[in-house]
């Protein structure tokens, strides 16, 4: 027997997975971010000494469909039971889904003869303002432990994985859908044709679906390598959405472009046939990604080195602010923040610690570097020099809400998509 060349076999074996949307084989490498734990799974004092599962992050892109994905390395009953993110805690994410209610409340004739949906609804951020606009509405979270913050709101809430079977039992009861909202849910969700094909069973004739999602291009073009970690499972062009949609009945009508999350797409969907004509941004979108490469593999498989460079320079920047005597914490414990932490190897040696407005993280540890979470007053105290801020897609909130680090002369480092030095004022140096 050969044993090098069985060995061989064996390897390309078990490493060769298949397009989560297309069913290709996946043969293309988009980045190889090491080894991580899943990103939400802080851990409490009694566990710091544990043993903690590590798993790949390792990002791949299907030649056929180009859709950009990770294999399930992680199953979402793992990560949704109980979940550590609540949406309520951002203010201008909050803002940015009461907008959104206002608007699709009036460009769709919503009222109270009409039910809308939300498809990973979290903590009730978004449902609560159909209320005053007197929209009768349904949360769907999987996680009983936000869900239940839902709830306190008056948001009824079904605590359930959605997908073809969650649709059908709905639509046995009556609960087909005028307007479905998912907002970053689709790169959490392994099975896409299940979950696709359950919302448009769950549509009503006329009724739309709308999505946002980060956009696959802006990873790319501004090296938001942290925003990939185990419970995203796929990062979307709108190129993908199409060929997603097409398959279960549905058609884009509409896209939107959104600075929220880095920058991201909101897109509309509705059934092929009903009267919902696509609108020129469609095709104006479409003929953007074309030409930012997004068709071709070249672009995708060029991204690996921009994450080694972010990576160089934040540890440069990081090691000469401590052989100065520099004191530096952290803003944040968002999901991004530990892939970038954990890819980096940064931990106490670096940060004393990292704060955050959520009170179920403080007394945690960060996954996998163990950097201690305090809450937001812990920066007054410890007056630091540096804060870096780990959701730097709410850099510009953060500085604001915390101009008053001024007064000793502290300033943020942003680490993304370059590593830069921002003043109180909000200045770049």
């Amino acid at each position: 027997m050969n044993v090098q060349n069985e060995l061989g076999q064996y390897a390309d074996a078990t490493h060769t997975s298949l397009c989560r949307l297309c069913g290709a084989a996946l043969r293309h490498s988009v980045v190889d971010l090491g080894m991580s734990p899943p990103c939400e799974s802080f851990l409490p004092r009694e566990l710091v000494d544990a043993a903690e599962l590590y798993y790949p992050l390792h990002v791949m892109v299907c030649e056929d469909c180009m859709l950009v994905q990770l294999r399930d390395y992680v199953q979402p009953e793992d990560i949704f039971t109980e979940y550590a993110y609540f949406s309520s805690f951002s203010t201008s994410w909050v803002e940015h889904a009461r907008q959104f209610t206002v608007m699709a409340t009036e460009r769709f004739g919503l009222g109270p003869q009409s039910f809308v949906v939300e498809l990973a609804s979290n903590d009730g951020y978004l449902l609560q303002h159909f209320g005053p606009l007197g929209v009768p509405v349904l949360g769907v979270e999987p996680a009983a432990n936000v869900a239940a913050a839902a709830e306190r709101r008056g948001v009824p809430t079904r605590v359930e994985f959605f997908g073809t079977a969650l649709a059908d039992r709905m639509l046995g009861e009556g609960l087909a859908a005028d307007l479905i909202i998912g907002n970053n849910v689709l790169a959490q969700v392994p099975d896409l044709n299940d979950f696709v094909q359950g919302a448009s069973r769950l549509l009503k004739p006329d009724g739309v679906a709308t999505f946002e999602f980060p956009h696959v291009g802006r990873l790319l073009s501004e090296n938001q390598f942290d925003t990939i970690y185990h419970e995203h499972y796929s990062y979307f062009s709108l190129l993908t959405i199409e060929r997603m949609a097409a398959n279960h009945g549905l058609h884009v009508f509409d896209v939107e472009t959104l600075p929220t999350h880095g920058g991201s797409l909101r897109v509309y969907l509705a059934k092929i046939g009903a009267a919902h004509a696509p609108t020129p941004a469609v095709a104006d979108f479409r003929a953007s990604e074309r030409a930012e490469g997004l068709y071709e593999l070249a672009t995708y498989q060029a991204f690996e080195e921009s994450a080694r460079r972010t990576k160089r320079e934040l540890l440069a920047f990081l090691i000469t602010a401590k052989d100065q005597g520099k004191t530096i914490c952290g803003y944040g414990a968002p999901g991004k923040g530990n892939t970038l932490l954990n890819y980096c190897g940064i931990g106490t040696d670096f940060l004393d610690f990292t704060v955050d407005r959520n009170p179920y993280k403080h007394g945690r540890f960060t996954p996998g570097m163990r950097i201690p979470i305090q809450p937001v007053e812990a920066i007054d105290a410890a007056k630091p020099d540096y804060i870096l801020i780990l959701p730097w897609n709410l850099r510009d909130e953060i500085v604001s809400q915390m101009g008053h680090v001024a007064d000793w002369g502290g300033s943020f480092v942003v680490p993304i998509p370059r590593v830069e030095i921002v003043t109180p004022e909000g200045r770049s140096l």
